[in-house]
């Protein structure tokens, strides 16, 4: 559109120039005949008809181009710094960016440049992602699969050669492996979901599930933790049941995520409170803890995968960085939020969720 318009002002500019030019000419001819002036040369030139005719095209047609290229040449300087924000980028300068000048056609020509830039900029930046991720997932595996292997294997060996071991060595021994056996399958699992979840291969199934009796049954089942660690548990529910549309073993591993860390980090605090609120369409879980308090500027990253608080791989709180993870993995699948918050008053990871989910409405693919 903008060329168009050059067009248009350089053929009327042309225009008028010619026919000032030549309404000047047929006076400047008129009063030579009339003065007796006929036989001079400017005189005989302009009687020669088609040849004057053609000078005054030839001259129309100069006047145009210098008009156009005029109007064009701010344009023509923009087409060169597109053209040569184009060469930079395809030789790997993303940090090159075009100024956006007026609202034309080469206005939107350097948004989509810019636009275009910036996209790659960032499918570069989730390679590198990914690829630091990758890599420090192998890190993570080979330690947290190593060790506990490590363990099994040396126990075993000392079972295998039959040397002078009591009964209650060998089955010491014996319970030594299988307590580091069961620590390597939850940590494969954990690796599996995050593996799934990541690459969006977790499919729901949805179904009526009653929260509150969830929750009940998997403090139930972590009877022997809480034992062993000297901790009591309550659960307290503004309702007595609660039916909720969800995939009752995904937030069955996500709870079974969330007291499993509160087990782990708040054993000092001798107790843990998992609290059910109702309230029309939603649903609001808090699983409580008074043991360790997570600093604060540590709470923004506490679901960042292969991230822990407490950075020492020790025995009783070494694991892969994936539980809270994969809990927040499958809270967005259930488009829901999760939250936490670490004071004096206790750890909370708060779980907010619809009571009615439409799957057909919601984006369930979870991004880790």
């Amino acid at each position: 559109m903008q060329t168009v318009s050059n067009m248009a002002y350089s053929t009327v500019i042309a225009c008028l120039i010619e026919v000032f030019l030549i309404t000047n000419i047929d006076m400047v001819v008129s009063y030579l005949e009339k003065s007796g002036h006929a036989g001079t040369p400017m005189l005989a030139f302009f009687r020669l008809g088609t040849l004057t005719t053609i000078t005054y095209v030839i001259l129309g047609i100069l006047i145009f181009s210098v008009t156009f290229y005029l109007l064009q040449a701010k344009s023509l300087r923009y087409i060169e710094r597109i053209a040569a924000a184009i060469q930079n980028i395809s030789e790997g300068d993303l940090n090159t960016t075009v100024e956006v000048m007026g609202d034309d056609e080469f206005s939107m020509m350097a948004v989509n440049l810019n636009r275009m830039e910036a996209d790659i900029r960032e499918l570069m930046d989730k390679e590198r992602e990914s690829e630091r991720t990758k890599n420090e997932l192998i890190t993570n595996v080979a330690h947290d699969l190593r060790t506990p292997l490590t363990s099994i294997i040396g126990y075993l060996e000392l079972l295998s050669k039959g040397g002078p071991l009591g009964p209650q060595i060998q089955q010491k021994y014996i319970d030594i492996a299988y307590t580091k056996a069961k620590r390597l399958e939850k940590l494969i699992e954990d690796l599996f979901g995050f593996t799934k979840m990541n690459y969006g291969k977790i499919s729901m199934n949805l179904g009526k599930v009653d929260i509150v009796k969830l929750l009940s049954q998997l403090l139930e089942e972590f009877y022997p933790s809480f034992a062993g660690k000297d901790l009591t548990y309550e659960l307290i529910s503004n309702v007595p049941v609660q039916m909720i549309t969800a995939d009752g073993n995904l937030l069955a591993r996500l709870f079974d995520n969330l007291i499993n860390n509160a087990i782990k980090y708040g054993a000092e605090g001798k107790k843990i409170v998992v609290k059910v609120h109702a309230d029309g369409e939603i649903v609001t879980v808090s699983v409580v803890n008074y043991g360790y308090v997570i600093p604060k500027e540590e709470l923004p990253l506490i679901f960042n995968k292969f991230y822990r608080v407490e950075q020492s791989r020790s025995l009783n709180t070494g694991g892969t960085g994936l539980g809270l993870a994969i809990s927040k993995n499958i809270v967005d699948m259930h488009g829901g939020t999760i939250t936490v918050t670490s004071d004096l008053n206790g750890t909370a990871f708060t779980v907010k969720l619809k009571v009615d989910f439409d799957v057909n409405r919601e984006n369930f693919r979870a991004i880790v």
